[in-house]
């Protein structure tokens, strides 16, 4: 794991763990958005850039501006506790859960690694060695986002979409009130 990867893990927990712990809305919201911006960052070092910009635009945009419109329509606490009480029974069930979870991180190979089960599939040969022809499309990725996992990339549009749609509603309510 470079440098820069370690970086991003450590500033990706940061912001998942501040947005647990603090106690002012707004700032849990800001750091749920540098949290979003850093899971689409990690979208992208996992060559899925696609993913990535989904997360970003949903997760760190039109979920921010919706958070922060709910906020702006609640009270602020009165008293100057910056972080929440923590429950350890529920940390530790959350710690022990994220512990179960990572071991399944070893059994996977490195990313970019030329024995993984995406390198040596069948399914990958068939795209690169036919997906110029079927589609007369110049660019492998494109021609299977496109043309074999059309629906797929329909429904991530859809939901880019439709959560675009569902924000500008909100917002021109917001204005006419």
């Amino acid at each position: 794991m470079s440098a820069i990867e370690i970086t991003l893990l450590v500033f990706v927990l940061s912001c998942a763990l501040a947005t647990a712990l603090l106690r002012d809305v707004l700032g849990s919201i800001i750091a749920f958005s540098a949290y979003s911006l850093g899971i689409a960052i990690v979208w992208v070092f996992l060559r899925a850039p696609d993913v990535g910009l989904t997360e970003a635009a949903v997760g760190a945009g039109v979920m921010t501006v919706l958070f922060l419109l709910t906020i702006a329509k609640t009270v602020r606490p009165t008293d100057n506790q910056t972080l929440e009480n923590i429950d350890f029974r529920a940390l530790g069930v959350a710690v022990a859960l994220v512990a179960v979870l990572s071991t399944t991180l070893f059994a996977l190979p490195p990313v970019g690694a030329h024995d993984s089960a995406v390198a040596t599939d069948n399914v990958t040969d068939y795209y690169l060695e036919e997906s110029y022809k079927e589609t007369e499309v110049k660019n492998a990725v494109t021609a299977v986002l496109a043309a074999y996992r059309g629906f797929d990339t329909l429904g991530e549009a859809v939901v880019v979409y439709s959560a675009g749609v569902g924000l500008l509603l909100v917002l021109h309510k917001e204005a006419f009130e």
